[in-house]
């Protein structure tokens, strides 16, 4: 068996994996990366970019149909649209591949090697690749697991025929013309809002009493309204039993207890996603766990000495983001750098319409952690470009503490809210005050302004509201 040794290896080529990769390779690291499947990771493979790239897609198709329909009251008329479908598929996947080809490009501009294949440990220090031309053996100093997370499947709804995971929904041939959506998280229903908008009769199956539990109520309401205005039926404290007739439709049980079917062409399962610590011989490590993920310190460090973990196998929250600044500063530890884990917070975006952002505490949380605070928000139906967006459902929301107005969290819901996540996270790791957003002149008419004027608000003298 062919055996080659190096300083740093990484095992999968997400975007922890493949940031931990490149910045080692910067700072002149021996490093080799191992992946089974293309460089990039669930995020860009069948994640976060081509789910995005199939949420535009729709929004653009809904866009001509309201038109074609004599909805628009912008005066624009447009005969009746189509959509094919395997075009659009056609176009994500293109884009998939020029960002395979990027990263890949960025790891040998690194002057990282990259291994195709299954990674398995023989001990602490050895890795075994199992790759086309057979197997390799690798020594190495230090190792990443950067193994990342997978989609849960549920027992009684096992994946394959109709039933369907994130990763099926977006290389689907053609649109469902009925599809049911089994769990009502952010997955489920960025997705099934796209669906929804390029002509699929969507039923949604949440079984906490609302959609988006993780987000608190009025963040999750806009995209409540939103649903029920695209024609999505929604059914909360529901839950999915088991498929029924031959595989056709799926039984479930109502919130007052009564038992029911709801049929469809195929039924997308978006219940979570599980740490990948099975499969590449994790069991001989007998590394301290929390709960399912690798337990780990704030430098990355796992309870073996030499062996490092990152993203999605670590816990939550699992962002391709939060991967991507501990693979960064991995990298500088192992090349001898002083740094540890403080970051103040990390941002959470909803892809749904409209779009949902978090960072850092919320109201309740803020309380639940024992800080007295003041929390004001200013509605989109008040800001000049939202109503030149036709989109005025949504707000923003600051938190801060009642003593020194210190900001503890920004949350926000509107329409491509997404792009101001940056800025709401900057002022928590500067350490902004209500007082630095009211005086901070933000640009008119933007969205951002209803940034500044929560902060107004909040210190009792909103202009616009």
């Amino acid at each position: 068996m062919p055996e080659i040794t190096c300083k740093l290896l990484v095992i999968g080529a997400g975007p922890g994996g493949y940031t931990c990769a490149i910045r080692a390779g910067q700072l002149g690291i021996d490093t080799v990366i191992i992946e089974a499947e293309k460089p990039g990771g669930t995020c860009l493979n069948v994640g976060c970019i081509p789910s995005k790239a199939v949420i535009h897609a729709a929004h653009e198709y809904e866009t001509i149909v309201a038109a074609a329909e004599g909805k628009s009251e912008l005066g624009i008329s447009s005969t009746k649209p189509s959509l094919d479908f395997a075009k659009t598929i056609a176009w994500k996947d293109g884009i998939i591949r020029r960002l395979n080809g990027g990263v890949a490009g960025l790891l040998k501009k690194a002057g990282v090697r990259l291994i195709a294949g299954h990674a398995r440990f023989r001990d602490g220090k050895s890795i075994e690749v199992e790759t086309q031309s057979g197997p390799q053996m690798i020594h190495a100093e230090t190792v990443v697991i950067a193994t990342g997370s997978e989609p849960v499947a549920l027992l009684h709804m096992p994946l394959g025929g109709r039933v369907i995971s994130s990763t099926e929904a977006l290389a689907l041939a053609e649109i469902p013309k009925k599809l049911v959506v089994v769990g009502g998280g952010y997955i489920g229903l960025e997705l099934g809002t796209a669906f929804a908008k390029m002509g699929a009769a969507v039923t949604v199956v949440e079984a906490a009493p609302r959609i988006l539990p993780q987000y608190d109520g009025e963040l999750s309401a806009p995209v409540a309204r939103r649903l029920s205005a695209l024609g999505v039926s929604v059914l909360t404290s529901a839950k999915a039993k088991a498929l029924v007739a031959d595989g056709t439709a799926l039984a479930i049980e109502t919130a007052d207890g009564q038992q029911t079917t709801l049929d469809a062409d195929k039924f997308l399962v978006t219940v979570g996603r599980r740490p990948v610590t099975s499969g590449f011989g994790l069991e001989i490590l007998d590394l301290d766990r929390s709960g399912p993920f690798i337990r780990i310190d704030d430098r990355c460090r796992t309870s073996m000495r030499g062996i490092y973990a990152i993203g999605d196998v670590t816990g939550e929250p699992m962002l391709a983001h939060r991967a991507m600044a501990q693979g960064e500063m991995v990298a500088e530890i192992v090349a001898g750098q002083r740094r540890a884990w403080d970051r103040v917070s990390i941002p959470a975006i909803c892809f749904t319409d409209p779009e949902i952002v978090t960072v850092g505490l919320s109201p309740s949380e803020s309380s639940g952690r024992g800080f007295d605070v003041k929390t004001d928000l200013f509605p989109f139906k008040a800001n000049g470009r939202a109503l030149t967006l036709e989109r005025e459902d949504g707000f923003i929301r600051t938190v801060a503490r009642a003593d020194n107005h210190l900001l503890l969290g920004i949350q926000g819901v509107g329409v491509g809210i997404a792009e101001l996540s940056a800025a709401f996270s900057l002022a928590l790791e500067m350490g902004a005050r209500l007082e630095d957003i009211a005086m901070t002149i933000h640009a008119h008419p933007t969205q951002s302004e209803a940034f500044h004027e929560a902060a107004l608000k909040s210190l009792g003298h909103a202009i616009h509201f």
